[in-house]
């Protein structure tokens, strides 16, 4: 006769609408004790333990009931110990195990939710969309595996590896309106290619349709609210409304949030709004922010904008000498690790440190050291060129990178060779040549760059942003008429049509391309471009005829001060410049004569009355009974009258004509 505590159990889980795991927990552990001997039964009450803890969230309990049940219980547990892995925080040790184990559903869902923690996020959408092809709809999975992969699109982007998502998935559809976590997960990938509008109003339509939901009670309306608010929040503040970012920040209630990497995100968006004149304040509010671990830890770049953050808030308290400090040790700690977006920040905020906020000369004197020292630093290297282009001098900045591609050119390694041909880089190198004048540079730049990220791969350059780069590569090239350039341009479009068959551009720069030296190429895409008639259509010629041509109006070149040469060579001769008139005083009468004296100063004339002391004694010795001092008339230039003034002494030099004895040398 089988045991009361096993047939209560058998009888337990025959009841599938049972929802109280901890009363399945009670009896499976009464079953354990009860089993002696019958390791059927055993195995099928360990088994139903396990479950239980993993419904009730004990996932390291759940670890330790699998290691307690021996090997056949193990066997029995791949999927449930995987999953307590995953949950638990340890993705290396559940990643290992779903490898060794089979290929079932289950299995597969497990390791795509692995691969999303692990931010491998292009197996995760690999494995989603092998579900989704595999029968969905009949286990009824289709609305959870499109968000679970509209997640996943959402990841790649803010991972700068939009290119691999297809682009008829990237715009939201209308399906994505009719549950709000499909809206919530297409306002996502509008943030990450940063459409702040449209993510505005999809948000806005995922809490309108999580408000009104009858499948949620009131606690899991109040959770699922919280990101949806966080988000909405973050939009109202790139937007500019920043009212509107506080009063939502401000109606959150965090206390009951579980999710440790959702409470950081808030506080510290709630933190940078409410910085105001006291720095010290909000840094010190910062460091008080809780540490999320395991499996509530924040992705890369969700880690990344939270220390660019603390250092970006240490820096405006004047911590200058730790933010060196500490970001000089992280450079040198990664020197060897390939060039990232975070690793060119540190170097933006390590040249903030050194030069202590402070811009002109006086930044770049203290900065241009620390570029000898890490010729390679790529944020250090921007932050240069951008000092140089401030002070109006682009000449040193287009050497330095100039030189600085020269340096990554030497290089044998791969991640080299991107740096040097990164998008950013080629645009900027693109900036100055363009500034300089220097349209062949342009074209030789890009060209370069074209062939690099056309060998690379379809998958590795639309990762890394390389075909739009070859997409503008090939319109540059396309306006040279030399046939080196237009080849060129044939081959970046080539690669385009190949990778991105719908791209219309693609297909009217590879025909424009190959037009008039290769027309066996040109032919199988003519058709698929819109006809000649159909894109003149509406055009009047009489009137563009009678219109003329239109003529663009250059700049006015300056005047310059050599004589022109005229159809014969000989220079021509300049009209005569034609006398000024003279502007007369606006009290002029002609009929008044001039004072005589008014070229003399104020002192030498003789109507000059000095005033003081002085002046008077001055005065006195003119005056009947003085001394009768020797004066001479002499005549003023150009007839305008005479002056008398006081004839010079004989002697010259005074004092009886006796000279003063000089000195011993």
């Amino acid at each position: 006769m089988a045991d009361p505590a096993i047939a209560a159990l058998n009888s337990l889980l025959r009841r599938t609408t049972v929802e109280d795991h901890n009363e399945a927990l009670k009896l499976a552990n009464a079953a354990i004790k009860a089993a002696k001997g019958n390791s059927g039964d055993l195995t099928t009450a360990q088994h139903t333990r396990v479950v239980a803890l993993l419904k009730l969230d004990r996932f390291q309990d759940a670890l330790r009931a699998i290691a307690e049940g021996g090997n056949a219980l193990q066997k029995l547990c791949v999927l449930e110990k995987s999953y307590a892995l995953y949950k638990n925080g340890e993705l290396d040790a559940a990643e290992e195990l779903l490898q060794s184990a089979g290929a079932g559903r289950g299995m597969k869902h497990v390791a795509a939710q692995v691969a999303y923690r692990s931010e491998k996020f292009e197996k995760a959408a690999a494995i989603y969309r092998d579900l989704a092809t595999e029968d969905a709809e009949e286990h009824g999975e289709e609305s959870d595996l499109r968000i679970n992969l509209a997640a996943t699109h959402a990841q790649l982007e803010w991972q700068g590896k939009g290119g691999v998502v297809p682009e008829g998935q990237k715009q939201p559809g209308r399906e994505d309106l009719e549950a709000f976590e499909t809206a919530y997960n297409a306002a996502c990938g509008c943030i990450s290619r940063g459409d702040f509008a449209k993510a505005a109003m999809l948000l806005k339509r995922s809490r309108d349709l999580c408000e009104a939901t009858e499948d949620l009670d009131d606690e899991e309306k109040k959770a699922e609210l919280v990101p949806i608010l966080i988000q909405q929040a973050y939009v109202f503040t790139k937007l500019g409304k920043l009212d509107e970012a506080t009063a939502l920040y401000k109606s959150l209630d965090l206390s009951d949030v579980s999710d440790e990497s959702t409470k950081i995100v808030a506080k510290v968006n709630t933190l940078i709004l409410e910085a105001g004149e006291n720095p010290y304040l909000t840094q010190r509010r910062f460091e008080s922010l809780p540490v999320a671990s395991g499996n509530d830890r924040l992705f890369g770049y969700q880690a990344t904008a939270l220390r660019h953050n603390k250092f970006v808030i240490d820096l405006q308290a004047q911590k200058f000498n730790g933010v060196q400090k500490t970001t000089t040790s992280i450079i040198d700690g990664e020197s060897d690790s390939p060039v990232t977006a975070a690793k060119t920040d540190l170097g933006v905020l390590n040249a903030a440190a050194v030069s202590r906020l402070q811009t002109g000369k006086d930044a770049l004197r203290r900065i241009l050291p620390l570029l000898e020292r890490r010729p390679n630093d790529v944020g250090l290297l921007l932050i240069v060129i951008q000092l140089y282009i401030q002070l109006k001098n682009p000449g040193p900045a287009l050497n330095l990178l100039e030189a600085f591609f020269k340096r990554l050119e030497t290089a044998t390694t791969a991640d080299h060779a991107d740096v040097r041909f990164a998008p950013g880089l080629v645009a900027l190198a693109v900036a100055l040549y363009r500034q300089q004048g220097q349209h062949a540079a342009i074209r030789r730049e890009l060209a370069k760059a074209a062939a690099h990220w056309q060998g690379k791969g379809a998958s590795n350059s639309a990762a890394a942003g390389g075909n739009s780069l070859i997409r503008e590569a090939g319109i540059e090239l396309l306006r040279s008429a030399h046939p080196s350039d237009l080849a060129a341009a044939g081959e970046a479009f080539s690669h385009l049509v190949s990778t991105q068959p719908g791209d219309r551009t693609a297909t009217a720069g590879l025909v424009a391309s190959f037009a008039t030296s290769d027309f066996a190429k040109v032919q199988p895409h003519i058709s698929s471009l819109p006809a000649v008639q159909k894109a003149i259509d509406g055009v009047d010629v009489d009137d563009l005829i009678d219109a003329g041509v239109a003529v663009l109006q250059t700049a006015a070149q300056p005047s310059s001060k050599k004589r022109s040469l005229d159809d014969s060579g000989a220079a021509r001769q300049q009209p005569a410049k034609k006398p000024r008139k003279r502007k007369l005083p606006k009290d002029y009468d002609p009929n008044k004569k001039p004072d005589p004296e008014r070229w003399l100063p104020l002192r030498d004339r003789s109507s000059y009355r000095p005033k003081g002391k002085k002046g008077k004694k001055r005065a006195a010795e003119t005056t009947q009974g003085g001394v009768v001092r020797d004066e001479e008339i002499l005549e003023l230039a150009g007839g305008a009258g005479s002056v008398k003034v006081e004839k010079a002494p004989a002697g010259g030099g005074g004092g009886g004509g006796k000279k003063k004895k000089k000195g011993k040398k």
